[in-house]
């Protein structure tokens, strides 16, 4: 795994959280009904802000074996978490990374056909637009990305001119 160039702790108990209430979230919001209309089989994808795989196995679902999805988070628990799901479904075309959305250097330019950064970019303040740069770098020409980047200020980080 490629080092980070922040650092961000969250805790065993705040991951346990996170995946207790994904099926609670799914009520709200759907990851397969989300993606769906975006992500095809065959599509290389990227999920960066990945956490514990909410997207993720939903991504790698919709790729299937011929596709491929990297799974991007600084956490390196959840990414460990990740894995674990990922194996305990057998899917074998997810790629883990615990880095920053902001040094996707493992990824190369103009190979990806979709970018997920849901609430991704409003937690990024200092290395928002190296991230920005790094997502337009690898989105192939004709790729397209879904940036949910959160609530203005003084909720969010975002101000509407970003």
């Amino acid at each position: 795994m490629v080092s980070s160039i922040e650092k961000h702790e969250v805790g065993e108990e705040t991951l346990k959280n996170q995946i207790n209430l994904s099926s609670i979230r799914r009520l709200f919001e759907n990851p397969q009904n989300s993606i769906e209309p975006y992500v095809k089989k065959g599509q290389v994808v990227a999920d960066l802000g990945c956490g514990p795989g909410y997207y993720t196995l939903p991504l790698a679902e919709s790729v299937g074996s011929e596709g491929k999805v990297y799974a991007v988070d600084l956490n390196e628990e959840a990414i460990r978490a990740l894995e674990k799901k990922a194996f305990e479904l057998g899917y074998h075309n997810i790629e883990t990374h615990a880095t920053s959305a902001s040094s996707l250097d493992f990824i190369k330019d103009e190979s990806v056909d979709f970018v997920l950064a849901n609430g991704l970019l409003c937690h990024m303040a200092e290395h928002r637009p190296l991230a920005v740069n790094e997502i337009k770098r690898i989105l192939k020409q004709n790729g397209k990305a879904y940036l949910s980047l959160g609530a203005p200020p003084p909720l969010g980080y975002v101000n509407r001119k970003e």
